[in-house]
């Protein structure tokens, strides 16, 4: 009767759900409370006595989990979720020690209870890497051997090529987890470290307190759901450049290697770098939310902003709202800057400037500000004015200002005279298209 009949309790609010999620508006945020009552029991979820009593729902045994729930979707919303998880191999991905047993012998598919649920635990990595998460290997292992079953097994499910960073061996792990932070531009705080060795634990706990240290706990079924109940991967909105970001991490490990053979003028001139600038539209909107909230350290003002907020003022023409999408010669980078200014007059204030860690060092920063220049000159406006915020994350971005020619008129405040010639047009090692 409950799956047949339309009438139904559940199956009411199973359309009443997909209802939601399909009128629900951009910017709206769904918090799937199915979906949690599910996994806690509906038994737990709902006691009939405190609800008769004081209309108490859920019942006070799911309010922790709940809260979580909540607090997760609402980190994500403001670029909090956690963005890497840092695997350990040999009992962590599968059973056994490829380097004693051989990987024949190691334990991983199907045919064993034990292969199985280490399967399901790398299915499950591999659903978060297809949404953006990226995967990486922090391994004490030769580095060869490490990789041998990922080529040879046929039981596993993930693939090198699924991993942003591949580390394997005898240093010890906090120090790999820093140098797999600096290779992925990520901060130690966008890290969740799993290992099933408790001393290796301790060891990053202590030397790196930023890094969320997980537990997988001692039955490979049990890693599942150790991960998922702390939600730390929540997001909120999936973009393009989200699904295909395993992918950019390996080109910027090719342009990294491709670096190393040349000088850097001669190095950005072999990427055949395309830069397209053009205004945010209702296209570009969502990954223009996500990096706005989701970028920490090329970010001047830090201001975070809705997609209503973002919405409203691109209906406004006294609003300057660009983005910036990036080609090279390896792969397509995707939007990759913003930038907000709004006019006051004859000035433009600067909202914000940001660009993604991904692509720093190629000169993008250079050449969208050359294009701010032309077009507030182009519309008769005769200074720039911004300031830098500063944060525990965006250091970088200090002298930004003062280093295109604007002089200091405050603390953290300054100002580009256009009618002057102090800006300082920067030279661009790229191909640059619109605005």
């Amino acid at each position: 009767y409950e799956l047949r009949h339309p009438g139904s309790p559940s199956a009411w609010f199973t359309a009443l759900n997909r209802f939601i999620g399909a009128q629900a508006p951009a910017g709206v945020a769904l918090h799937s409370i199915e979906a949690l009552s599910s996994e806690l029991g509906k038994r737990a979820w709902h006691e009939a006595r405190f609800y008769h009593q004081a209309k108490i729902h859920p019942a006070p045994g799911c309010w922790g989990a709940y809260a979580r729930s909540l607090a997760r979707l609402v980190a994500a919303g403001r670029g909090l979720a956690k963005k890497c998880i840092v695997l350990d191999l040999d009992g962590t991905l599968w059973g056994g020690i490829v380097a004693e047993d051989g990987v024949a012998a190691l334990r991983i598919g199907p045919g064993d209870a034990v292969g199985e649920a280490y399967a399901d635990f790398q299915r499950q990595l591999r659903d978060l890497a297809r949404r953006g998460v990226l995967l990486a290997v922090c391994s004490k292992n030769n580095d060869e051997q490490a990789r041998l079953p990922f080529r040879e097994h046929s039981g596993m499910v993930l693939k090198l090529e699924d991993f942003a960073c591949f580390v394997a061996n005898w240093d010890n792990k906090a120090a790999n987890l820093e140098r797999i932070a600096q290779e992925l531009n990520l901060g130690l705080e966008s890290l969740v470290f799993l290992d099933d060795s408790p001393v290796e634990r301790e060891l990053v706990r202590r030397h790196l307190p930023a890094v969320t240290v997980l537990d997988p706990g001692p039955d490979p079924s049990d890693f599942p759901s150790r991960l998922a109940v702390q939600r730390l991967f929540e997001t909120v909105a999936l973009s393009g450049e989200d699904l295909q970001r395993a992918g950019l991490y390996r080109a910027e490990a090719q342009r990294r290697e491709l670096r190393g053979t040349l000088d850097l003028k001669s190095f950005l001139a072999d990427l055949r770098m395309v830069l397209e600038i053009a205004s945010v539209d209702a296209t570009t909107l969502p990954r223009t939310v996500q990096l706005i909230n989701k970028t920490n350290q090329f970010n001047l003002c830090t201001r975070r902003s809705s997609e209503a907020q973002l919405r409203a003022r691109l209906e406004d023409p006294a609003w300057l709202i660009w983005r910036a999408s990036l080609k090279d010669r390896f792969c397509d980078n995707g939007l990759i800057a913003v930038f907000c200014g709004e006019i006051c007059g004859t000035a433009l204030r600067i909202e914000n400037l940001l660009m993604s860690c991904r692509i720093l060092q190629r000169g993008v920063e250079q050449a969208l500000m050359n294009a701010v220049v032309i077009e507030c000159r182009r519309r008769g406006l005769t200074r720039i004015e911004g300031e830098y915020i500063p944060t525990a994350k965006n250091a970088m971005v200090k002298e930004l200002l003062p280093d295109f020619g604007f002089t200091a008129t405050g603390e953290n405040r300054y100002a580009l005279d256009l009618a002057s010639s102090q800006y300082k047009a920067q030279p661009q090692s790229m191909e640059v298209r619109g605005p």
